[in-house]
């Protein structure tokens, strides 16, 4: 009896034991230590009448000494010795809820603004799909995808926790203006779902929509910076655009991304020609990501060419895909979607091994000295992941000196590592920096004097009929005396006519062009032929006119 005694009062169980009367003869120590969160009749109840139990478990939720708890209590009828007695356990279950809602938290909340995410939404949608069938009502509700725009530019610029902070004001501002019959997640990034229920007219949609956006133009004061923003937003509605979650939502984000294309800060409803839009973009997509995986990647090159001398000075990789038919996709095809899916990173480096691999027949054709210009997008210019992956692989081609990377000025004007971090990277393993586009962003001349770039590539905008344009002959001279005085060396893009070279090299002391003048880009199956063309026309070259190399 002792030993049966001591093991009932170690059970981390409480167990009672009680009379039909209530009374209760026998409790061991975790039972009365749980009695004051069950009550003064210990954990399974007050004392009363017990002839007529039901219920053999429950959960009570109750207030203990410090906090609320949960129990979960088991009871038992039972006959011992002939006498009829109410057998109870109780077991502490604070700990278990506690894990379980915090486990429910995650799956079905946002953790930086708690709004509801993506399950929660379809589960939501799904629910209110069951009643709107089950009911006689017309059951009309709109799915509104709303996209912030050029929010990764507030990350760029400002950082992320800058940007999580107006993620999580843009939330605060968008349920403002909802009903409590109305629901808003957030489903990923900067993408937010807004479930509007019920539609009865135009006047319920069209309201709520207006003021939303209207909020969001407002600015946002967020650590001493007032950040403008606005938000493209795409509707769908039940039943009009379909039955089900997937179709509505698909339907929505297809005309969020009209807007997008348009104008950005509007709103539009979905219509049947967005949908033969979205599937021609996930035709593309699926085309660009096979062709990513079987590594059907090749590269143009197009030389850069000294115009006094008319040598080839370096060469500059173009990205080009080849569908499964062997057609070539031009860059303007696939390499902004590249970016939006998040394979340019893949790309790059397809197209890395692509030069290495033909280093051999680059030489042959345009020299051993000729640099080698690869593009890097803004974008991967401020992705620390990235840049350190990249600078290893052109460190290990052991060629390093020979390339020049070519950036965009936004990633030298943005707030990142690029300038501080990674352009050092570059230098120490040998490899040079071209400003790609220069004048096509958000540069001025004053900024161009905090850029420590090797190379400025004037984009095509400024030089295209430069001698029949005295502003951009203005322009350009400026941009010329900045770059001499930062030992910055330049170079004229998308030069196509006579005129713009015989310009550049009467009236300028810009050295180097690139363009279909000089030569078209090439492929390396025709790199023989395109040296003997350059050759020729080398030697066929005169003062005034010379024979354009068309490779």
């Amino acid at each position: 009896m002792a030993l049966l005694n001591s093991i009932i009062e170690l059970l981390p169980v409480g167990v009672t034991v009680q009379t039909e009367d209530g009374s209760i003869i026998l409790a061991n120590c975790e039972a009365s230590a749980l009695s004051g969160a069950a009550g003064a009749g210990g954990p399974s109840g007050p004392k009363g009448g017990r002839a007529a139990i039901n219920t053999t478990e429950r959960l009570v939720q109750a207030a203990g000494a410090t906090a609320e708890r949960t129990l979960l209590i088991c009871e038992r009828p039972v006959h011992i010795l002939g006498r009829p007695l109410v057998l109870s356990t109780a077991l502490d279950f604070t700990a278990r809820k506690q894990a379980e809602r915090e486990l429910s938290q995650r799956a079905y909340f946002d953790e930086l603004t708690g709004l509801p995410n993506d399950a929660l939404a379809r589960e939501q949608v799904r629910q209110l799909l069951a009643s709107a069938g089950q009911s006689s009502q017309s059951g009309r509700f709109a799915l509104a995808f709303l996209d912030v725009d050029n929010f990764k530019h507030v990350n760029d610029y400002y950082t992320h926790a800058v940007g999580d902070r107006l993620l999580l004001k843009i939330a605060q501002r968008i349920a403002a203006r909802l009903r409590a019959s109305d629901m808003l997640a957030r489903i990923s990034g900067d993408e937010f779902l807004l479930m509007l229920d019920p539609i009865e007219g135009s006047e319920d949609l069209a309201k709520p929509i207006e003021e939303i956006l209207h909020e969001l133009r407002e600015p946002f004061l967020i650590e001493g910076y007032e950040i403008l923003t606005s938000a493209s937003i795409g509707i769908s509605v039940y039943p009009d655009h379909g039955v089900n979650y997937d179709t509505l939502r698909r339907a929505a984000e297809t005309a969020m991304y009209r807007v997008k294309e348009a104008s950005k800060g509007a709103a539009a409803l979905f219509e049947a020609d967005m949908g033969r839009a979205m599937a021609a973009r996930m035709a593309r997509e699926q085309r660009l990501r096979l062709a990513v995986r079987d590594g059907r990647v090749c590269c143009a090159f197009q030389p850069k060419v000294d115009i006094r001398t008319q040598d080839v000075v370096g060469v500059e990789a173009l990205l080009r895909l080849r569908d499964e038919d062997g057609v070539i996709q031009p860059p303007g095809e696939f390499i902004g979607l590249a970016v939006e899916l998040g394979l340019i990173d893949d790309l790059t480096y397809l197209a890395l091994a692509e030069i290495v691999k033909s280093m051999d027949l680059l030489d042959d054709a345009f020299g051993a000295e000729a640099t080698i210009s690869i593009n890097v997008a803004a974008k991967q210019a401020s992705d620390a992941r990235f840049m350190t992956g990249f600078c290893e692989e052109l460190k290990a081609t052991n060629c390093a000196s020979r390339f020049m990377v070519e950036v965009t000025e936004d990633a030298f004007l943005a707030k990142t590592e690029f300038q501080t971090q990674f352009l050092p990277m570059l230098r120490d393993i040998g490899a040079r920096v071209s400003i790609d586009d220069f004048g096509t962003g958000y540069s001025s001349l004053a900024t161009l004097a905090d850029i420590t770039a090797d190379e400025i590539k004037i984009d095509r905008s400024f030089i295209t009929d430069i001698h029949q344009r005295p502003r951009s002959q203005s322009v350009l001279k400026a941009i010329e005396a900045l770059s001499e005085a930062l030992g910055m060396t330049m170079l004229a893009e998308g030069v196509e006519t006579f005129e713009e070279v015989a310009y550049l090299q009467a009236a300028t002391r810009i050295r180097y062009a690139q363009g279909f003048y000089f030569a078209k880009p090439i492929f390396l199956e025709e790199l023989a032929p395109a040296r003997r063309a350059i050759g020729e026309a080398r030697s066929s070259a005169t003062p005034r006119h010379r024979r354009p190399l068309r490779g």
